[in-house]
């Protein structure tokens, strides 16, 4: 399992180059066209996914990080869900600028830093949960990003990864192929002023291994307790998986 791959990027340092580039464009626009090409069904994607932490994000001094942040939509889903706030980062800056603006406006208690996720400014064993929505499959070595979520977490501590993917049926497959191939690009790139951002996003869903195999890779990587939910038909998956044991996931 490797990482993101743009068209035309030859390893993972000119991947990452390229993603940060790809993302900082598309910023200003970024959460009108999630919402757009989404029919808004990504805001029930994150709060779903907060419902499903919300055992682990109530604990007392509970320390939370959102890695791969974007404008920061699921660290706010958790904020909800906690009663107080959590810790976001991103590697792009004007994402993370995007996201400070929006905390701001709606009084988040949030705290935001920049940071690579594949190596983040966070000691081992000291965070309680740590969470990624839809920024996974834009890493340049997907392994070594689950090595380093499992890092940072405490015995008990739970990572959870939500992430689009491909449905299981051949029919709804066939449909969510033709929308992200044809559709999304046209849409995006007129809408964001960057075609290449909305033609990399459903080839890189495309390249993203399947439900299965990540939780296959989430055990390899040392995580216990691991599964899957897919939403929406399989267009996306929630994957979840515990350093060690201790934590009930809520249905």
């Amino acid at each position: 399992m490797k990482g993101s791959t743009p068209a035309g990027t030859a390893g993972e340092q000119e991947a990452a180059r390229w993603v940060h580039g790809m993302f900082a464009r598309v910023a200003r626009r970024y959460d009108l066209l999630n919402h757009l090409l989404s029919l808004n069904v990504d805001r029930y994607w994150r709060a779903r996914t907060a419902s499903r932490l919300r055992d682990v994000l109530r604990r007392p001094d509970a320390r939370v990080l959102d890695i791969c942040c974007g404008t920061g939509d699921l660290a706010l889903a958790l904020e909800r869900a906690r009663g107080a706030g959590v810790m976001a980062s991103d590697f792009c800056h004007p994402m993370l600028a995007a996201a400070a603006a929006k905390f701001a406006r709606r009084g988040c208690r949030s705290t935001l830093f920049e940071a690579d996720a594949l190596a983040l400014p966070v000691a081992a064993g000291s965070l309680d949960c740590i969470t990624a929505a839809f920024g996974f499959r834009n890493l340049a070595n997907y392994r070594a990003g689950l090595v380093e979520m499992r890092r940072v977490l405490k015995p008990g501590g739970v990572a959870a990864i939500l992430e689009f993917s491909q449905p299981p049926n051949p029919l709804l497959a066939a449909l969510y192929g033709f929308y992200s191939r044809r559709l999304l690009p046209a849409v995006g790139g007129l809408v964001s002023g960057s075609r290449d951002a909305y033609a990399y996003l459903p080839e890189s869903v495309r390249k993203f291994p399947g439900a299965e195999r990540l939780a296959a890779e989430m055990r390899a990587a040392g995580f216990a307790e691991v599964g899957f939910e897919r939403m929406s038909f399989g267009i996306v998956a929630l994957h979840t998986g515990v350093a060690g044991t201790g934590v009930n996931l809520r249905n």
